[in-house]
């Protein structure tokens, strides 16, 4: 009856989510979602990441820590027992005493003062798990951007590389139908101004090359980029996929949910403590002394046992305990209301990150056709080229025309793909279970 029940947390997560148009259901893989993309390059760089990533290894070794303190807790209200050698003197230093002294304490946690330590170190340790998780969390999501950036910059460099191609065979045809008199200098310098344009598109690239190759070797607890971001590779094609109604419950496993609810927690543990200070605190000691003689004028030994209660009443501190007990029941509120809006915000970023991928998909099928046509325009110019019905300016510019869609298309595949990636961060990651307390109530 003393213990301070924690509050039953509200559900305000919708039933479902809203604006939904594919009909497809959708069961999320929270511990391999990166899986999806079919690249064994990056399940081996998120695996790695996972063993070896600092950040990670530091949680861990906070998660330990929390764990050591939550065992040691547990002795708080257990019996001690002290052991003390002491010499003692008669008033007139005629006789001293060699004293052996046995004490022990115990201290019953009455009024809920146990239930609340317990709950304290136990949301300790479950924020240290939760920490833990959402370290890997962070780290998947950020090796699977930086690998995306990387692949589709390096696809990107490869494009620009041939546009510059086209614009540097526009320039020759220019400077050749000006010697013919078959142009003007205006076109020539046209055309040497979007080749100087086109050089300075293609030099982008390269530094988001070098950004992200360094961002996974970090993520890899390294200073040196893997040797096989080095090589040139296509990037990875996320395949369709269909996402139907998803339960709204998805989002408690976002970490700053369980944060949130862990921190109910703690708030209830304190002012447990806080409320059971209005109350004397209750115990027993007990007192074994030997005392021996070091003179030859007393010879006998002489043995002392006292137990007893122990007893400490707040009295002349009392309103100030009580003033302590209020402001944890305002804490313990406003951890009440810090998990709603957690629950409010996490559905409001899943519902953008849903949305999102929603668009980017559109935009990827959209543009996929577009760079279809442009291909396929690009060919026919070079067939007629081929067979003289065509001449060289309008094959570069279909050429052009089939690049700048395809470095659209790869840019939407690749806003396509980092949505997906928001998207599984929005919806948190798989969270171990957390520990346990057989107090534990109003919990989601």
């Amino acid at each position: 009856m003393w213990h301070t029940a924690i509050p039953d947390l509200p559900r305000d997560a919708p039933a479902s989510w809203q604006a939904r148009h594919s009909s497809g259901e959708f069961r999320p893989d929270l511990d391999h979602w990166w899986r999806a993309f079919g690249d064994p390059v990056l399940n081996d760089l998120i695996e790695r990441a996972l063993k070896e990533n600092l950040n990670i290894q530091m949680a861990r070794e906070r998660l330990q820590a929390a764990r050591a303190v939550r065992h040691a807790s547990r002795s708080l209200f257990w019996p001690n027992l002290n052991f003390r050698t002491y010499i003692e003197t008669t008033p007139n230093a005629s006789t001293g005493f060699l004293e052996v002294g046995l004490d022990s304490t115990w201290e019953f946690g009455f009024f809920g003062r146990a239930t609340g330590n317990k709950r304290i170190n136990l949301a300790d340790e479950n924020l240290a798990i939760i920490d833990a998780a959402a370290m890997r969390v962070t780290v998947v999501a950020e090796v699977a951007r930086s690998y995306i950036e990387l692949r589709s910059a390096q696809a990107r460099a490869e494009t620009l590389d041939r546009v510059v191609e086209s614009r540097t065979h526009q320039v020759t045809l220019a400077q050749t139908r000006l010697l013919t008199h078959l142009g003007t200098p205006l076109e020539v310098d046209r055309a040497r101004t979007e080749l100087l344009q086109a050089q300075n598109e293609a030099a982008e690239p390269a530094l988001t090359i070098t950004q992200t190759r360094q961002a996974i070797a970090v993520l890899l607890g390294t200073t040196s980029p893997d040797p096989i971001l080095l090589a040139q590779a296509k990037p990875p094609v996320l395949p369709t996929i269909e996402i139907g109604e998803v339960p709204a419950d998805l989002v408690r496993t976002r970490p700053d949910i369980r944060r949130a609810e862990q921190n109910v927690v703690r708030a209830a543990g304190e002012l447990g403590i806080a409320r059971a200070d209005l109350w004397p605190k209750l115990g027993v000691f007990a007192t074994l002394i030997s005392s021996t003689a070091l003179t030859k004028t007393h010879l006998n030994d002489d043995f002392v046992f006292v137990p007893g209660p122990t007893i400490s009443l707040p009295i002349v501190d009392w309103a100030a305990r009580r003033q302590v007990a209020n402001a944890r029941e305002h804490a313990l509120q406003a951890s009440v209301l810090a998990y709603r809006e957690a629950v409010i915000e996490g559905v409001a970023e899943a519902q953008t990150a849903l949305a999102q991928f929603d668009t980017k998909s559109a935009l990827v099928q959209n543009l996929g056709e577009s760079l279809e046509m442009s291909a396929r325009a690009a060919k026919s110019a070079q067939t007629l080229q081929r067979i003289g019905l065509g001449d060289g300016i309008d094959s570069a510019n279909a050429e052009i025309i089939a690049n700048q869609a395809r470095l659209g298309h790869n840019l939407a595949e690749r806003d396509r793909s980092l949505a997906y990636i928001a998207l599984y961060k929005a919806f948190g990651g798989a969270i171990p279970p957390l520990a346990k307390d057989i107090h534990h109530q109003g919990l989601p």
